[in-house]
């Protein structure tokens, strides 16, 4: 049994030092782009995140979509184009100088949302990602009328 435990803290320390190293090892700035690992990494926890919190609270969507939809396009000129650019898909210098940039809401990765975890992301916010809030300043029907609208953004052309 004092074997188990011997290699038990062994192992702690050992974990507890690459935590460390790895830490000390982790590049601050903003201004590179990140690899490939962190962005699989963040994009996986985000994705789970949102998909565990959205599953409760969120309120019925308007019935009528079509125009939900039209006053979506009025909002997301004041309320989104100001860092993903008006057409959702080529960010403002706001949306590149944010860290992680503003996403591009045409692409297959922000398409994948279901609508109550589009509904969710928009009235929450995602914490160290620059999307701010917007539960406090707007109400569920125009947050719904913004989900509806992001459903119609063409997809951006394939460069």
């Amino acid at each position: 049994m004092k074997k188990f435990g011997i290699a038990g803290l062994g192992a702690l320390i050992c974990g507890l030092v690459i935590a460390v190293v790895a830490i000390t090892q982790f590049p601050l700035s903003a201004l590179p782009e990140p690899g490939r690992l962190e962005t699989a990494l963040a994009t996986r926890a985000k994705h789970y995140l949102v998909h565990r919190n959205s599953r409760e609270g969120i309120p019925p969507a308007p019935a009528d979509r079509q125009a939900s939809t039209k006053e979506g396009e009025r909002l997301f000129g004041t309320e989104c184009g100001a860092c993903h650019g008006n057409s959702g898909h080529n960010p403002t210098d706001a949306g590149r100088w944010m860290y992680p940039r503003a996403a591009d809401l045409t692409s297959r990765e922000s398409q994948s949302y279901s609508d109550p975890e589009v509904f969710w992301i928009i009235k929450n916010g995602i914490r160290l990602s620059g999307m701010p809030a917007f539960g406090k300043v707007e109400s569920d029907d125009h947050i719904w009328d913004l989900v509806f609208y992001l459903r119609t953004l063409p997809r951006a052309p394939v460069s």
